[in-house]
């Protein structure tokens, strides 16, 4: 609704989508906030092209490799001071601002800031993963005075209110992105770090820029589907629609097990490079080109058995060189496909004393194995899960999509291409169709997928073909949860509309006006 209201007030689809996230980062700070991270591509209507950003932070400068190996880790802790980088988010607001926007901030931020110090009624999942997020960081310094202010968090229809966070978003709105990096709030961070015993630094902060980036893409059916490369994961989306492309998916049928075979073995291969490959392109050298080329797929290809799952599959050899998405499109032509996050749920726990929000965990993501690409380092962007989508059609906009949840995110992103242009369903009923998710693959950060992970599936598949999948060695589980949560808007250049799609998996809708 907020970011509807600032398209009525004549806004764009930028300056919309920052009004949302900044609200998002409000009432669902389970996934989000101004502690963590932003990617986005932009469909300008003006120049008729796509721009990527990527607006995550880095780690911090003071800590080093070294410092983890002579304190006995082997891993990033999950949360806590050694599991933060820079929060990006301010930053990408910012420059995507400066870049396409057309209100003042000021206005683009009101209605999130009114919120905070008026209050909203929390919503009966936000408040389940609020609850379940506040057991294991309530101990952390800040944390109970901002999230658990009756000393519980708040429950189902409870109204929340978080005039610290107004207070710094007013801040940010008046005084820009230096506020945040430069200034105040940057030193607050920092003193705040160096009593928990942190690294996150002032100087950190002060020099943490995002970047405009060039999007990636595939061509799936005369369909370029785009995603921006790493240090996030779109790619593996890519890599799996060309090996897919291989098939005659169409004639298989949704949700037939020689289809769902197919696509989990697809994806474990995708993966294995995903865990080898992928990283910040500033300290290895990402062979981007080369990993979502169509003869890589044709070679990777033969290495799927039709008849049988896979234990394990290893990378190919090449030359190196909880989360929230929306999407906004505006009266002007312009198309936004954002995401962003505070890695797991509610991040690190570091609350630092009155600015209202909880600094990211996305350090945990970095691997400890020295000479791995994702292998720590100081200033270095950790591998990202968030992926914003977006498809064209001849070189015209046609999609901006997402699929919220980890590594679900390329899967989900795959499912809806795939239901889309093989299966022929509609915008809605891509995301309403039942999702499989395959768990258990090589990791960046280490882990390496040794006895084939396992299928889980949500409700809706037929039971032969389930028993079709386990004949062919598929371990399979079932879950509720856990299938990413899907937004799109798809351009019809024909009628001149907008089609909106959203889903019952996770708190969201599609609207328009």
């Amino acid at each position: 609704q907020i970011a509807l209201d600032i398209l009525k007030k004549g806004g764009n689809a930028i300056d919309a989508a920052i009004a949302a996230n900044a609200a998002l980062g409000l009432m669902e700070p389970t996934g989000n906030g101004i502690g963590g991270d932003l990617f986005a591509i932009i469909w300008d209507a003006k120049t008729q092209k796509l721009y990527g950003l990527n607006a995550s932070g880095r780690s911090p400068k003071s800590l080093t490799l070294e410092y983890f190996k002579q304190n006995g880790y082997s891993k990033v802790p999950s949360h806590g001071p050694l599991s933060v980088s820079v929060p990006g988010c301010v930053d990408g607001w910012f420059e995507m601002h400066k870049k396409f926007g057309s209100m003042k901030m000021t206005d683009i931020l009101k209605p999130a800031i009114d919120y905070a110090r008026e209050g909203f009624p929390v919503s009966e999942l936000i408040a389940y993963y609020w609850n379940s997020n506040s057991r294991f960081l309530k101990d952390f310094d800040g944390f109970k005075e901002i999230y658990m202010p009756n000393g519980n968090a708040p429950q189902k229809g409870e109204i929340f209110k978080n005039p610290y966070l107004a207070n710094t978003l007013e801040k940010i709105a008046i005084g820009g992105r230096d506020v945040f990096y430069k200034g105040e709030i940057a030193k607050k961070i920092d003193e705040y770090m160096k009593r928990q015993g942190g690294f996150l630094s002032y100087d950190d902060l002060a020099s943490h820029t995002s970047e405009w980036i060039e999007p990636v893409s595939t061509n799936y059916r005369g369909y370029d589907v785009w995603e921006l490369p790493p240090n996030g994961q779109g790619i593996a989306a890519l890599q799996i629609l060309n090996i897919l492309e291989q098939y005659d998916i169409a004639s298989m049928g949704f949700g037939s097990a020689e289809y769902l075979h197919v696509l989990i073995e697809a994806k474990k291969l995708a993966f294995e490079d995903r865990a080898k490959y992928y990283a910040d392109p500033a300290f290895a050298n990402v062979p981007v080109e080369q990993l979502i080329s169509k003869e890589y797929a044709l070679k990777r290809k033969e290495l799927i058995n039709p008849n049988r799952a896979a234990r394990a599959f290893t990378p190919g050899e090449l030359e190196q060189g909880n989360t929230i998405y929306m999407t906004v499109a505006d009266q002007y032509g312009n198309m936004v496909s954002l995401i962003q996050s505070n890695y797991r749920g509610m991040g690190s726990g570091m609350t630092p004393e009155g600015l209202g929000f909880v600094i990211q965990d996305r350090g945990e993501m970095f691997t400890l194995e020295e000479g791995h690409a994702n292998c720590f380092a100081s200033g270095k962007r950790p591998f990202h899960t968030i992926i914003p989508a977006f498809i064209t059609k001849d070189g015209k906009p046609f999609m901006s999509f997402g699929v919220m949840g980890g590594a679900m995110q390329p899967q989900g992103h795959v499912q809806i291409v795939v239901n889309m242009i093989d299966f022929g369903m509609n915008l809605q009923e891509a995301g309403d169709a039942p999702r499989m998710q395959h768990l258990g693959s090589s990791e960046p950060t280490g882990e390496k997928m040794t006895d084939g992970g396992t299928l889980v599936l949500e409700s809706g598949f037929d039971y032969e073909v389930i028993r079709e999948l386990m004949k062919k060695g598929h371990k399979i589980a079932y879950d509720l949860g856990g299938y990413g949560g899907y937004q799109a808007i798809l351009w019809d250049e024909k009628n001149g509309v907008y089609f909106g799609a959203s889903e019952s998996r996770k708190d969201g809708q599609a609207a328009g006006y």
